[in-house]
């Protein structure tokens, strides 16, 4: 008989949150997977447990070449456990590669649930929780990261999205020029650790308290765009949300459905506006 992948979830911040079964699992498994072999060991010691079996590493470097090996080691009916640093593996870790090829083989599956960055900063930011997505880490390049956010500019559903803190401002900052300004989100700093924050506010406000500089880990979460007819925008706001495309290197004809998309108005109101601006020559 095959044998069982586990995932399991670690905590993000408060060893305590640890749940019960991670410990009986580290214990009992054939083999664990740890991102970081010394944290896994850290984390070992506080639960006041000691790995049953083999410990190797699993991380973004050595993914593809030990995803084969460790399922092999499933082939031969071992119970395997994953782990990443903090959270849920496969979300933003290692893990998907190691969970597809073992649905591949009809090797069982099954999770360790535990604390999460993204469902912990959606739950605490105050914003609609009903309908969210997860958009991971944006890109670190700013030309691409602001591509990246036009893109999302008309989503409806909140958006959740890890950063660097170094990365903070210029990423609200772009967020502010692609969303809006006044569009509400959350940063939520250092989740469940002694210097837990929270800091909610339009864009803008956040861009601006966080050119100060930043510390520790951070999860973004932004409001989704209005629904058609909800936000009333002025022909000018209009006009200059287009420029800011324009001039992040989106074509005129993008910009405008883009911005249309994002205040629920239609394409031809955001044209007239551009026409209108120009031959007034503002």
């Amino acid at each position: 008989m095959t044998g069982t992948l586990v995932l399991a979830g670690t905590p993000i911040g408060d060893v305590s949150d640890a749940p019960p079964r991670l410990a009986e699992e580290l214990a009992g498994a054939d083999v664990v997977a740890a991102e970081d072999t010394r944290r896994l060991r850290r984390l070992a010691q506080a639960l006041g447990v000691t790995p049953g079996g083999r410990v190797v590493s699993y991380f973004e470097g050595n993914e593809s070449a030990r995803t084969p090996e460790l399922v092999e080691e499933l082939v031969g009916g071992a119970r395997v456990l994953l782990v990443t640093d903090a959270g849920m593996p496969s979300v933003s870790d290692p893990g998907y590669r190691l969970v597809a090829a073992a649905v591949e083989r009809d090797i069982r599956v099954t999770a360790v649930p535990g604390p999460s960055a993204v469902l912990t900063a959606l739950a605490l930011s105050g914003l609609p929780v009903d309908r969210f997505c997860f958009e991971g880490f944006l890109p670190r390049k700013q030309g691409e990261r602001r591509s990246r956010l036009r893109e999302a500019a008309g989503e409806r559903r909140t958006l959740v999205y890890f950063e660097a803190p170094h990365r903070l401002a210029p990423t609200l900052a772009d967020m502010a020029e692609a969303f809006g300004g006044d569009r509400r989100a959350a940063v939520c700093r250092e989740l469940t650790k002694t210097y837990e924050e929270v800091r909610r506010g339009p864009l803008t406000e956040l861009a601006a308290w966080a050119a100060e500089g930043v510390r520790g880990e951070i999860t973004v979460v932004v409001e989704g765009a209005p629904e058609k007819g909800a936000e009333e925008v002025d022909a000018a706001e209009l006009v200059r949300r287009v420029r800011v495309r324009e001039e992040a290197g989106e074509r005129r004809k993008e910009a405008i459905a883009a911005v249309a998309a994002a205040a629920g108005v239609p394409k031809r109101e955001v044209f007239d506006a551009v026409v209108a601006a120009k031959s007034s020559g503002e």
